[in-house]
Formats: structure tokens, C-alpha cells, sequence
């Protein structure tokens, strides 16, 4: 008897407490939001190879991500405390895949900014999607030309990188330097990368009034290359430019050695992107290639010794020769650190507001240098061939040329 009259008590306690809870959340939901919003992290999107041969390179990428967004979160996060999140997705270096990454981390994921691009013909594949998607499009290594300047209205694809255009100028030089280069040949994979440095070549010859001997391309699973070089070798070849990534590059350099043909190899970038020296043998060393930044040598950062120290902390790695391939640490830290600052101009995560923040970006102390107004409407990759260095294995260890440790 007793528990029934006290049910109406109770039950009217209950509905008081209810609706007062509704008043309270009624009241001060438009106080609740921005707290909520302010606790929500921003996420930022990578599409990279982690599996396969460029593996290295994928994991160094996120190496110098990861090691910029814990700086930028133990500093307190970006817009008022959001702390970032890095999200990643394997391409396994396929154009079709890295699409469908892309599109889950635009779409599903809703990343503020997406990172990637190890492969050039991955890169030129998500282009028009993030164009089309207003998400900026942070490039870390692919150095295709057409990814930047790819034409479009509204560009939202910038770089940290080397550019096409600019190493295969770089190349000649060096060769011409180096080799004393009077004519040279072309090895290159037969994909877009290799079509894009075939046109940069050929402009930086021709701008010297120089001739080539012949082009010759080779599939990326080729396993023997000899009758192309011998081509090249008939043609009087005094100097191979390579433009490969790792695998393919390994079978050109087993391939001479087959047909004991020595010849100096000037390469873009493509070896030190996994296991090349392990593929490639002991004339992997013969392959002289252009970085944007190594460890060792001169004319170091400050920020230098700090990247090492974090990369012992977290990684375990003994010190810089662990660090490699230097530029996906390198190129993924500053250009997080970029990113950053593009964030936090716009004051927002929206597309369009973040890509003005780029051109808003003025000076900053990175790894690489101390970049100063690095992007405009006008230009979109921050690093030049004053930024590049020429480096070959020694052993296991990428090092500037002549350096050996």
C-alpha cells in the first residue's frame, strides 16, 4: 500500500527532473557546441604505398608526419585545442586503389587535408578528385610536374617535393659537372613519371644545345632491361639517365652488370624508396640520385638535431644513417608543419578557406630550410633545385656523394 502511493511522487519527481534536464540541455546547447566542437579532432588523411617495395618510403612518410603532429599536439592542437589525427590508407603504389583510398578518406573519413603521393601516377589519379572534393592535397614526394600545375581553376594540390621539371635540369647539371656528360642515353619506366621526366629532359638538352642518343623505355616489372641498354650502349651512351622506382631501377643496375657494361648512372629519386641497395647489389652504389635533404653533411638545420632526437625516442633508430630514406621524414615533417600554419590561418578546416591559408603562410624555420612565403596562386611547390642534394648507397647508408661514412 504504501509503495503505491508513493509511485505518483516518484513518477512526478521523475517527469520534474526530465524536463528540467530538457531545459538545461534546450538552454545551453548553443554554449554546449563550439565545446564540443573544440574536442573534436581534425583528421588528416594519408594515402601512401605501405606494402610492396616503397614500403620504406610509405613508413618513412609517416615517420615525419607522425613526429610533426605529436609537436603540434603537445603545443596545444590547432583552432582552439583540436588535436590532429592522422589516418592512413595503403595505395600499394596502384593508381585504381589509391582512388579508392582517397575517395574513403575525403568522403567517409571527412579529412581536413589529405597527404600522399609517393607514386606520380597515383597522384595524377587523385588530382581531379580532390579538385572536384575542395580538400587540399598535401604532396610529400611524388614529383610529377603536372601534379601542381595541373591546370585547374582552383588548385588545391600543394608539395613539399622535388618537381620533374626541376631535377631533370638538375640531372643534366650535375652529369655535365660530375661526368663531363657529351651523350647521354635515357632509361625510363614506362608510366606517367617516366613520361613526365622524358619531356623535362629532353627541354633541359635541348636548352643546351645538346643531343641525346636515344629514349628507352622498360615496363615497372621488367626483370631484364639489357636489350634496351644495349641499345643505348650501341648508340654511344657516355651517361644513363634513370628515372625507375625501386624495383625497376635494381633490374637497370643488375642488367649492366650482366652485359659488364660501366657506365655512370645519374638517377632521379626513385632508389632510395626501399630496398634498393639489398635488390640491386653491390653496384648499387654506382647510381648517383637527387634527395631534398640529407642528415649527414653540410649546411644542416637547426631543427636537425631535434628530428634525430625525436626519431631515437620514438623509433628506436640509432641515429641519421637509421633515418631513411631521409626525404619522406624529412619532406612529410615540414610540410605537416606547413600545413599547420595553413590551418591555422584559414581558421577553419574548410577546403577553400584552408587553400587561401597556404598563400598565407610566411616565414618558417623547417628541416629543410627556412621557408619564406613558399606557396602563392602562382606557384605551389616550395622546394627548388637550390634544395637538392646528390647522394648514393654506401653500403646500406644514403649518403651525399663523396661522403663515406
Amino acid at each position: 500500500m504504501a509503495s503505491q502511493q508513493h509511485r505518483p511522487a516518484t513518477a512526478l519527481r521523475r517527469r520534474s527532473l526530465m524536463a528540467l534536464a530538457a531545459a538545461a540541455v534546450i538552454g545551453h546547447l548553443p554554449a554546449a557546441l563550439p565545446t564540443a566542437y573544440a574536442a573534436e579532432p581534425i583528421k588528416i588523411g594519408l594515402v601512401t604505398a605501405l606494402s610492396g617495395q616503397s614500403a620504406l618510403a610509405g613508413e618513412a612518410i609517416t615517420r615525419g608526419l607522425t613526429l610533426a603532429i605529436d609537436e603540434i599536439n603537445a603545443a596545444g592542437g590547432l583552432l582552439g585545442g583540436r588535436k590532429l589525427e592522422l589516418v592512413r590508407r595503403d595505395d600499394e603504389s596502384n593508381p585504381a586503389k589509391g582512388v579508392l583510398a582517397a575517395r574513403e578518406l575525403l568522403f567517409r573519413e571527412k579529412v581536413a587535408v589529405l597527404f600522399g603521393g609517393l607514386d606520380t601516377p597515383v597522384s595524377m589519379a587523385v588530382v581531379p578528385l580532390v579538385n572536384e572534393a575542395k580538400v587540399p592535397f598535401m604532396v610529400p614526394w611524388a614529383a610529377g610536374t603536372k601534379i601542381t600545375r595541373n591546370g585547374a581553376a582552383e588548385n588545391y594540390v600543394f608539395r613539399v617535393s622535388a618537381v620533374d621539371e626541376l631535377v631533370d635540369s638538375s640531372m643534366l647539371a650535375y652529369a655535365l659537372k660530375t661526368f663531363n656528360t657529351k651523350k647521354p642515353g635515357m632509361i625510363l619506366v614506362n608510366n606517367p613519371w617516366g613520361e613526365s621526366n622524358e619531356i623535362g629532359l629532353k627541354a633541359a638538352l635541348q636548352a643546351k644545345g645538346m643531343p641525346y642518343v636515344g629514349v628507352e623505355k622498360f615496363e615497372g616489372n621488367a626483370v631484364d632491361v639489357v636489350p634496351q641498354l644495349s641499345r643505348l650502349k650501341d648508340a654511344g651512351a657516355d651517361t644513363l639517365f634513370l628515372v625507375a622506382n625501386v624495383g625497376p631501377s635494381a633490374q637497370v643496375v643488375k642488367s649492366l652488370e650482366r652485359m659488364g657494361w660501366t657506365v655512370p648512372i645519374v638517377s632521379h629519386w626513385g632508389p632510395p624508396g626501399g630496398r634498393f641497395n639489398e635488390l640491386a647489389g653491390a653496384n648499387a652504389k654506382s647510381v648517383h640520385f637527387v634527395q631534398t635533404y640529407s642528415f649527414f653533411g653540410d649546411g644542416v638545420s637547426p631543427v636537425r638535431d631535434r628530428v634525430i632526437s625525436k626519431m631515437k625516442a620514438k623509433y628506436n633508430v640509432k641515429g641519421p644513417e637509421e633515418i631513411t630514406p631521409a626525404v619522406g621524414v624529412a619532406n612529410a615533417f615540414d610540410a605537416m608543419h606547413l600545413t599547420a600554419l595553413a590551418l591555422t590561418a584559414a581558421k577553419s578546416t574548410d577546403g577553400e578557406a584552408v587553400r587561401q591559408g597556404f598563400y598565407k603562410v610566411g616565414k618558417y624555420q623547417g628541416l629543410i630550410k627556412t621557408y619564406d612565403k613558399p606557396f602563392s596562386p602562382q606557384n605551389h611547390d616550395a622546394l627548388n633545385p637550390e634544395d637538392y642534394v646528390w647522394a648514393q648507397f654506401i653500403g646500406d647508408k644514403i649518403l651525399p656523394v663523396g661522403m663515406v661514412k
